[in-house]
């Protein structure tokens, strides 16, 4: 039995975005509690936990009180938005660029190549790890005295549910901070120097799927084992079995992530991608290639704000009630484009609005916008990759709006496999759980598991969507910076 609850965002300033410490325990301990109650079963009869977090989230906290030093910064804050626009302008990054192209043309490695194309993100942790350290004297204060822990969602938990006796993290967890060099397998001390980031303050980095330790038994009453901390997205991916080079995952919640398995072989970043761990078992590291757009749910859920529709569910029955959106675009950008795009400042806005605009146009150029995302990030692989894009799954709450999952499909002229449990990070937490208890001995076990509830294939030709999709390419472009 699925148990949830939604933990509420904070935001003390325009842009920030921050989440409460203590409300995200106290919310993860009560659905443990729950979800276990639901299933009509006992604490002492779970073998063990697999826990599946929102990446680049962080906080820092005191090592000998576990006192928080403040709120989890999200992934989604903007804070150092104007910071990271100077810091990709600036001399140093540039001089960086030229000296790591000139390596690259030396040597021929992969990693200079990435190192010459790196640019800051507004989702990465590091920058707004800078902040913190530049404007909360006690956390600097702290570090100084070896006193200061720095975590992600996942860490912090751990920390918690052992009662401070283990900190670490996992490699799929590391790697999405944006302070994890992926060649290595690493923290940056690079990054460090370059930020004056004390390397003092970061956890060790385990195995995606291995005994973490065990929960201290005062909180759940038994001593349950902690046998996997996995990013939400990489865990979405072991949730779907995209388990080749070429598989691709693509999640579509409150923003949608395109994730593409490129097996051993760490792709350099171009045009707004970037790579990552999947995951790590034993001596094997799979390698990730994304491209995200923050905006895909939170849209949705700010048109139904709006009481632009009354019901998610009515979505697809209203898009398609229309014959199109009667040359009405939406530009779904409240938190900046990603891939290619790659604005953090471009604004979400309608455009070619109407006297005879109706709501049902108006519902259909959003879902409509979401597909172009799709289109437009699916190309940037094509063009990045040189794997063939292959065994493309879906998930995530948007991937029901069968309007957009059909218009998607018939952008990329590809079929789009939808499984029955739209739910795959917290399924692929369970598989790389059960993998390291000995549930199951291997991948192909997990391959059997999963159940397809839909296929949806191409119907259109791509060709019928474009002078739609070029005035929304043009919308894109009114609303740049």
């Amino acid at each position: 039995m699925v148990k949830s609850l939604q933990i509420k965002s904070l935001h003390p300033r325009p842009g920030w975005v921050e989440l409460d410490p203590d409300v995200l325990w106290t919310q993860f301990t009560d659905v443990l509690k729950e979800a276990v109650q639901g299933a009509g079963l006992r604490m002492n009869q779970i073998a063990g936990l697999g826990i599946s977090t929102q990446r680049a989230t962080f906080i820092t906290w005191n090592k000998k009180t576990g006192k928080p030093f403040h709120n989890f910064i999200s992934w989604q804050d903007l804070r150092t938005a104007e910071l990271v626009s100077s810091w990709n302008r600036g001399l140093m990054l540039k001089v960086l660029h030229i000296i790591f192209t000139m390596l690259h043309f030396l040597t021929r490695s992969t990693r200079y190549l990435a190192a010459s194309l790196f640019t800051f993100s507004t989702h990465h942790s590091s920058l707004k790890l800078s902040w913190i350290f530049q404007n909360i004297t006690e956390v600097h204060q702290a570090a100084k005295e070896n006193n200061c822990c720095f975590g992600t969602i996942d860490t912090w938990l751990l920390y918690k549910l052992t009662k401070g006796s283990v900190y670490a993290t996992d490699y799929s967890n590391a790697s999405s901070t944006g302070l994890f060099d992926p060649f290595t397998r690493s923290w940056s001390s690079g990054f460090c120097k370059l930020l004056s980031i004390p390397m003092s303050i970061y956890p060790p980095v385990k195995d995606t799927s291995c005994n973490f330790g065990s929960v201290d038994p005062e909180i759940f009453g038994v001593p349950i084992p902690i046998m996997a901390l996995v990013a939400d997205q990489q865990s979405a991916t072991f949730g779907e079995c995209c388990f080749h080079p070429g598989d691709v995952k693509l999640t579509m919640g409150t923003g949608t992530f395109w994730n593409v398995n490129t097996g051993s072989q760490l792709h350099a970043p171009r045009g707004g991608l970037y790579s990552l761990i999947g995951w790590k078992i034993g001596k094997e590291v799979v390698y990730l290639t994304e491209g995200n757009a923050s905006d895909t749910g939170s849209t949705i859920k700010w048109a139904q704000g709006l009481d632009l529709f009354t019901s998610v569910e009515d979505t697809s029955k209203m898009a398609r009630s229309v014959v199109d959106s009667e040359g009405v675009c939406f530009v779904p950008s409240f938190r900046g484009l990603q891939a290619s795009v790659n604005d953090p400042y471009l604004c979400a806005s309608f455009v070619g609005l109407k006297t005879s605009t109706t709501r049902n146009h108006l519902v259909r150029a959003i879902l409509e916008s979401i597909a172009f995302r799709n289109k437009q990030l699916y190309d940037t692989f094509l063009k990045e990759l040189q794997i063939p894009l292959r065994n493309i799954r879906a998930d995530g709450g948007v991937s029901n709006n069968s309007f957009i999952m059909q218009m998607t499909s018939d952008l990329i002229n590809k079929k789009i496999d939808k499984p029955v449990n739209t739910d795959a990070s917290g399924l692929g937490a369970a598989f790389l759980a059960g993998l390291a208890l000995g549930v199951w001995t291997d991948k192909e076990q997990l391959k059997k598991l999963r159940r397809t509830e839909v296929v949806f294939e191409p119907q259109k030709d791509s060709r019928e969507y474009k002078l739609a999709m070029d005035s929304w390419t043009q919308a894109v472009q009114r609303s740049l910076h």
